[in-house]
């Protein structure tokens, strides 16, 4: 059976909520920019806005002096303003996992035509058909905050970066305890298999005509089991080569025993 699809927490919820907020709220300063904005709400701003601070804009946009928009000739502050518009109506953020995903839902005729005005103004983006329907992805987080930053969500965008360099650095501080977990437990096998060694070649009466530095190192580690190399190195007064190569040796003497 396949897992159910993952839905974002209520803080990545919050937050695009607090964003999706801060867009809707900007106040186009130019006539261009609110034809344009109103453009890229497309039915959004004709009665069928997805939320009511979108239907606040669309009637917001209605006033002021009249323009006209085509993406072809309009400036870079109409573009966003027109991309602005269009996130706002079809569009949808994710934060899933740490990792930001941000698309524009669009007719299928659309989808290819949008993702090549978007590299036109220096965001790229894939775009596929889904259900019919046009699908446009960014999937890079530079590109996602430039164009969220760009578009007027300035401080969405400040507490968007915190919370991702805080999950990067949890990730980096859970990768580094499981590695150090890993390493502690490849230590401790190894100590395990050196006192055993130890035990049977002592019990088969082959320590006592093992060299000094064998000795001694045998000696310190079944003392200390948990002691690092580098520990038993210091204690016996031998380099840690030397002391690896005698651990390696009672392995090495134990392992011919029980083959023989």
């Amino acid at each position: 059976m396949p897992a159910p699809p993952r839905t974002p927490d209520r803080p990545s919820r919050d937050l695009v909520a607090a964003l999706r907020g801060e867009l809707a709220a900007v106040e186009p300063g130019r006539a261009c920019c609110r034809a344009a904005e109103r453009e890229g709400l497309g039915p959004a701003a004709r009665g069928q806005a997805p939320t009511a601070a979108v239907a606040r804009l669309a009637v917001r946009l209605e006033h002021g002096p009249s323009a006209t928009f085509a993406w072809e000739d309009a400036a870079r502050h109409c573009r966003l303003a027109y991309l602005r518009g269009l996130f706002l109506a079809c569009g949808s953020l994710s934060l899933a996992a740490g990792r930001l995903h941000l698309e524009f839902v669009v007719p299928a005729q659309e989808a290819e035509r949008l993702a090549a005005r978007l590299a036109a103004i220096g965001l790229p983006a894939s775009w596929r058909i889904r259900r019919a329907a046009g699908v446009v992805t960014w999937k890079r987080t530079e590109t996602i905050v430039r164009f969220l930053r760009s578009a007027g969500a300035s401080a969405a965008v400040l507490e968007l970066e915190s919370r991702l360099v805080v999950r990067a650095l949890r990730g980096q501080l859970n990768r580094a305890l499981n590695a150090e977990t890993a390493n502690l437990a490849r230590v401790a096998a190894a100590a395990a298999r050196h006192v055993r060694a130890i035990e049977r070649v002592e019990g088969a009466g082959r320590l006592a005509s093992q060299a000094a530095s064998v000795r001694a190192v045998a000696q310190a580690r079944r003392a200390s089991p948990e002691a690092s190399l580098a520990e038993l190195a210091a204690e016996t007064g031998l380099s840690r080569p030397a002391v690896q190569r005698a651990l390696e040796r009672l392995v090495a003497l134990d392992e011919a025993m029980a083959g023989g």
